[in-house]
């Protein structure tokens, strides 16, 4: 009966740079579907190689991936707008230069919002308008104070005039601030009409750029070469566990379990053999103990933890205790090696 040989472990080194290969590769191919050259009615967008680009990577080793240029080209039409358009700028900037010297000047002083002169014109031309108006009102309401029997110097005939009066003031009042509003948004309009001119100069419209197509993402999948490694390995040690289990049923089956120390055996002549090879045997823990000089452990045989010596160590100290059962594995006399104590 064949022994099965549990199987290599993979290499985590040369898997890994493996996986590592793989996605590159991966990478590289994505990069290759993805730069579609495109052609619009208002130019051209193209991809070309450039060269490579070495890296080192992670193990120390040097990899060249590709390295490329996105080139885009307008039509001979669209290319002479852009052109004007860049010479239009051009001559728009000098001159936005030019006029933003001039106003250096202005912008470093104050801005001076009214003044007595305008207040003594806007009181000038109030006057004018608003003089006549005032006496007009006035001699009619002492006209009408008087027909109404109310004597200059009374009480009533103060508090009319009185009111006369603040009324008059208002008048004057309003005329100077709308009138000082109003010189105000003029000398604002003044002072910043040569800014805007030079913003104005300064948003001149370009020729826009060509719009392209959105071109369609094409995805590869990257190879799990690192799981695949990993599943094959789980799969030839299931393979190798299956073909231990089925040679431990099968020497289950041959031989009658029993004997001292709770060993499988079988009778040999006088004496008792009990199968204690190390190949038979897992979850092996040493006790600690010793039986005729030898140690003793615990294990698991044939589908049960038992207690034993090997049958290795035994042939070392006391060849005669041990036996090759046909099939192949080695068997101990327990009976010599308890005579021997």
């Amino acid at each position: 009966m064949d022994t099965p040989e549990p199987p290599a472990a993979p290499d985590p080194v040369k898997t890994a740079e493996a996986q590592g290969q793989m996605n590159l590769t991966t990478g590289v191919q994505q990069q290759l579907l993805n730069m579609v050259d495109q052609v619009t009615p208002t130019g051209s967008l193209t991809y070309s190689q450039n060269g490579t680009t070495s890296f080192v990577g992670a193990d120390g080793k040097t990899y060249t991936v590709p390295r490329f240029t996105s080139t885009q080209t307008l039509t001979p039409a669209q290319q002479a707008l852009l052109d004007l358009s860049n010479k239009t700028q051009a001559n728009l900037g000098q001159i936005g230069v030019d006029q933003s010297a001039k106003i250096g000047s202005l912008l470093g002083t104050n801005l001076k919002l009214g003044n007595e002169a305008t207040e003594a014109r806007l009181m000038e031309l109030g006057s004018a308008r608003l003089d006549p108006k005032f006496a007009q009102s006035e001699e009619a309401l002492r006209t009408r104070l008087a027909n109404q029997g109310i004597q200059p110097g009374s009480a009533a005939w103060n508090a009319e005039m009185k009111s006369f009066s603040e009324g008059k003031n208002d008048a004057y009042n309003q005329l100077l601030l709308s009138g000082r509003q109003l010189a105000n948004t003029e000398i604002q309009a003044e002072r910043n009409a040569p800014i805007n001119e030079i913003t104005a100069l300064l948003s001149g419209s370009q020729v826009s750029a060509p719009n392209y197509s959105s071109t369609p993402t094409t995805g590869v999948a990257g190879t799990d070469y690192a799981g695949m490694v990993s599943n094959n390995y789980g799969q030839q040690m299931q393979a190798y566990n299956n073909k231990l289990q089925s040679n431990n049923a099968a020497m289950g089956g041959m031989f009658g379990l029993a004997g001292t120390l709770g060993a499988a055996g079988m009778k040999y002549g006088p004496t008792w053999m009990a199968m204690s090879d190390r190949r038979l045997k897992s979850d092996i823990v040493d006790t600690g103990e010793t039986f005729a000089g030898l140690p003793v452990y615990e294990y698991t045989i044939f589908g049960r933890r038992e207690r034993g010596v090997m049958a290795d160590e035994v042939e070392q100290v006391m060849p005669e205790a041990v036996a090759l059962h046909p099939s192949g594995f080695k068997m101990v006399d327990y009976g010599r090696l308890q005579g021997a104590i």
